[in-house]
C-alpha cells in the first residue's frame, strides 16, 4: 500500500521538494507559496496608497517661478515674496529627497518656518493660500485667537492639525508633507518682557503648547476636533515636515523698533532725511528679539527661524490692487453686473477716489472692498430690476454716494 506523503495545496510540492510544510486545517502550504502571497499583499496594498494619494501630487517649481506666480494674485511685497519662494522651495526639495540619498547622506536638512510681520490688509493671508494653490498639497488656515492652553475653556492647540486632516479627507501621509497658515500670532503673546507670574491660559500658555508642534514630533489628534467627542480614538501625527507659516499685525510693533533704531535723534549731526525714510518704513528693520520684546517667547522664536515683513500699502500699490491682479477688486464687481447683463465702465477719477479714502482710513486692501460696497450698494439693489444695459459709473456718483454711507464716518485715531 502506497504511504499518502504530504504536499503543498497551493503548488502541489511534495514534503522532500521543499524546506517548511506548514499545516493547516484541511491542506498545508510551503514556504515559497507563503512568499509569494506575501509579494501579492504588498503589491495590492501599495496600490491602494497611491490612488488614495492621488489627489495631491507634489509639484515643486524653482523659486523664481514661484515669485512669478505669486506676482499674479499679490501686488508688491516682493522681499516677502523672495523669502516665502525660498522657503517653500527649500523645504520641498527637503521632502523630494530620495530614502536612498538621505541613508547615504548623514546631513539631515531640517524645515524653516516663517513668521510674516504687517499691517491688516497688505496681503499677508493671501499670500499663504496663493502659494498653497500652486503646490497643490494640503493647506489649512487657522486662527491662533480660538485656542487655550490644555484644559481650559476653548480649543486646544492640537486643533491646528485636526483641519488639516479635513482638507485632505483624513489622509495622514499627505497632511504630513501640508502646510499650516497660523493667523493673528500676535494676539496670543504675553502682554509683556517678562514671564507672567500667573496663568496666561490664552497667551503664554498657547505659545507653550507650541512648541513641540512647530519643531517635529509625533502627536495625537482628535479626528473630530475639541474635547466633545472624548470617546474618538486619536490619529498620531508626525509634524516633521509640515511646513508652519505664521502671520500677524504685530500691531505697536513699529514703536518697539523705532526705540531701537534711535528713530528720535537730536543734535546737530543728525541726518533728517535718514531719519524720516526709516520711519516711513520701520517694519523691514523687525528681527526677533523685537518680537521677544512684544510678547513672544523665545523658544518659539528659535523656531520660527525666518522673520520677514510685509510693506505698508501705498496709493500706486493700492490703485494697482484695484485693476491688475487675476482677482482684482473692479474685475469682480465687472463681473457681478455682467451676470444682470449689465456692463460697468469706472471712470479714472472714481479709482483715484477710492484710493484716496482706503488712504485716510489706513485698512488696506480690505478698505477697498468696504469703500467700494458703500458706493456701489444702491446701483447693485436697483439696477438688477430695471431694464438696464450699461451703467457708467463717475466720480460725482460715487462721492454722492459715499458721502450718505456709513463709512464716511470712520476716522482713524
Amino acid at each position: 500500500m502506497a504511504k499518502n506523503t504530504l504536499h503543498c495545496a497551493f503548488c502541489g510540492r511534495s514534503r522532500d521538494e521543499v524546506k517548511i510544510l506548514i499545516a493547516g486545517q484541511e491542506g498545508h502550504i510551503c514556504e515559497n507559496c507563503v512568499e509569494h502571497a506575501r509579494e501579492i499583499i504588498d503589491q495590492e496594498l501599495t496600490a491602494k496608497e497611491e490612488k488614495a494619494k492621488s489627489s495631491f501630487k507634489l509639484t515643486v517649481k524653482k523659486p523664481i517661478e514661484i515669485k512669478k506666480f505669486l506676482d499674479e494674485y499679490v501686488i508688491g511685497q516682493d522681499e516677502a515674496k523672495k523669502v516665502l519662494s525660498v522657503a517653500v522651495y527649500n523645504h520641498y526639495k527637503r521632502l523630494q529627497q530620495k530614502n536612498a540619498e538621505a541613508k547615504e547622506s548623514e546631513i539631515e536638512i531640517e524645515k524653516s518656518n516663517i513668521v510674516m510681520v504687517g499691517e491688516t490688509g497688505t496681503g499677508k493671508t493671501l499670500l499663504a493660500k496663493s502659494i498653497a494653490r500652486l503646490l497643490n498639497v494640503p493647506f489649512a488656515i487657522v486662527d491662533a485667537t480660538v485656542f487655550t492652553e490644555a484644559g481650559y475653556v476653548g480649543e486646544d492647540v492640537e486643533s491646528i492639525l485636526t483641519r488639516l486632516l479635513q482638507v485632505c479627507n483624513y489622509d495622514v501621509s499627505a497632511a504630513e508633507r501640508g502646510i499650516v497658515y497660523i493667523d493673528e500670532i500676535d494676539k496670543i503673546a504675553r502682554k509683556g518682557d517678562n514671564p507672567s507670574i500667573t496663568r496666561d491660559v490664552s497667551g503664554e500658555g498657547v505659545q507653550q503648547g507650541m512648541l513641540k508642534l512647530l519643531e517635529g514630533t509625533d502627536v495625537l489628534v482628535p479626528p473630530q476636533g475639541g474635547r466633545k467627542h472624548p470617546e474618538q480614538k486619536l490619529i498620531k501625527i508626525n509634524t516633521q515636515n509640515i511646513l508652519f507659516i505664521c502671520g500677524g499685525a504685530f500691531d505697536g510693533i513699529d514703536k518697539v523698533i523705532a526705540r531701537r533704531i534711535q528713530t528720535n535723534t537730536i543734535g546737530f549731526n543728525v541726518d533728517k532725511e535718514l531719519q524720516e525714510s526709516r520711519q516711513k518704513n520701520l517694519l523691514r528693520f523687525v528681527n526677533a528679539p523685537d518680537l521677544k520684546q512684544f510678547g513672544l517667547i523665545p523658544e518659539l522664536l528659535g523656531r520660527l527661524p525666518v522673520v520677514t515683513h510685509l510693506d505698508p500699502l501705498d496709493a500706486p500699490t493700492l490703485r494697482l490692487i484695484l485693476t491688475t491682479p487675476k482677482n482684482a477688486l473692479m474685475k469682480q464687481y465687472t463681473r457681478l453686473f455682467e451676470m444682470e447683463g449689465i456692463k460697468l465702465t469706472i471712470e479714472e477719477g472714481v479709482l483715484d477716489f477710492m484710493v484716496s479714502k482706503a488712504m485716510e482710513y489706513k485698512l488696506g486692501a480690505r478698505g477697498l472692498r468696504s469703500i467700494c460696497e458703500s458706493i456701489l450698494t444702491d446701483a447693485m439693489y436697483e439696477l438688477p430690476s430695471a431694464s438696464v444695459k450699461q451703467f457708467n459709473l463717475d466720480l460725482d456718483y460715487a462721492q454722492r454716494h459715499f458721502d450718505k454711507s456709513k463709512i464716511n464716518f470712520l476716522k482713524v485715531a
